[in-house]
């Protein structure tokens, strides 16, 4: 019996039947026919940001069905499409989710650990003080800690982070929309991390935290969700964005850019310098 099955079967009462690796994940078969995701690692914080995320009218989100130190099973989503309607659907859904909020900027999930994990990279949650603007934590919490960690793993110039820290300081006295209560974000939903399944759309790989609104938007667009543009119509329907909106998604994907350009390098340091360039 694999690794897989044998935390599987610990964590349900159930016995396994199949398993099916999936890259970082297994696919398991209960002995009831149940299919279920196995994924190993520094789990606690995921299996919290799911909980959290499971809110009445929200987005679809894979039950926890068993975690532990190390190994979360969670509920498989079936397969799907991207139709005109489940795009509508996700934008409705996903403003639902925003508006059930956190305690603060920067707040983990509940009973979820301080330090999290954004794919690859660590991601400290810590409450922002009452009081605190959106824009001072991101910085702080959200940009900076990834400029210097680029630096460090040599995916980011000096220069390069000197044009940021620079492009950062600037942010004080540019009209960034009108503050909003802290929303509770998804944090990593990128196109990826959204499965097309039956009814509609599901969320799953959550880096949750409390935020501003726009970035789980920014993410979307960073690279590609389909039906994006009906999506964000029906979200904005649902709960209209503030004026200027647009303008501010380079802002708001500073913080997955940079996590990309300390994971993998490449090209995603300049992108990083184009998006505060033009904030």
């Amino acid at each position: 019996m694999s690794d897989a099955s044998e935390a599987v079967a610990r964590l349900t009462g159930f016995a396994v039947t199949r398993t099916r690796p999936m890259g970082p994940v297994t696919r398991c078969t209960l002995e009831d026919g149940t299919e279920v995701i196995a994924k190993r690692g520094d789990v606690a914080a995921e299996a919290a940001g799911l909980r959290w995320l499971a809110v009445d009218g929200g987005p679809g989100v894979p039950a926890v069905l068993g975690a532990d130190e190390s190994w979360l099973v969670s509920e498989a989503v079936g397969d799907g499409s991207a139709g005109r309607g489940a795009a509508e659907a996700f934008g409705r859904e996903l403003a639902v989710l925003h508006a059930a909020g956190a305690p603060a900027f920067g707040s983990p999930p509940v009973h979820g650990p301080a330090e999290a994990w954004i794919g690859d990279a660590p991601m400290r949650n810590d409450p922002a003080p009452e009081g605190t603007r959106w824009i001072d934590w991101y910085v702080e919490a959200r940009v900076m800690p990834y400029v210097r960690l680029a630096v460090d793993r040599g995916g980011m110039t000096s220069s390069q982070a000197s044009q940021l820290e620079d492009g950062c300081a600037r942010l004080a006295g540019v009209d960034l929309g009108p503050e909003e209560p802290p929303a509770r974000l998804h944090g990593d939903l990128w196109t990826g991390n959204v499965l097309w399944g039956v009814p509609g759309a599901w969320i799953i790989d959550p880096a949750a935290h409390g935020g501003h609104r726009e970035t789980d938007l920014a993410m979307l667009a960073l690279f590609g969700c389909p039906q994006l543009d009906t999506v964000l119509a029906a979200y904005d329907e649902a709960a209209p964005l503030a004026d200027g909106w647009r303008d501010r998604v380079g802002l708001h994907q500073l913080f997955p850019l940079l996590v990309h350009a300390a994971l993998f390098g490449g090209g995603y340091a300049s992108s990083a310098c184009e998006r505060i360039s033009s904030s």
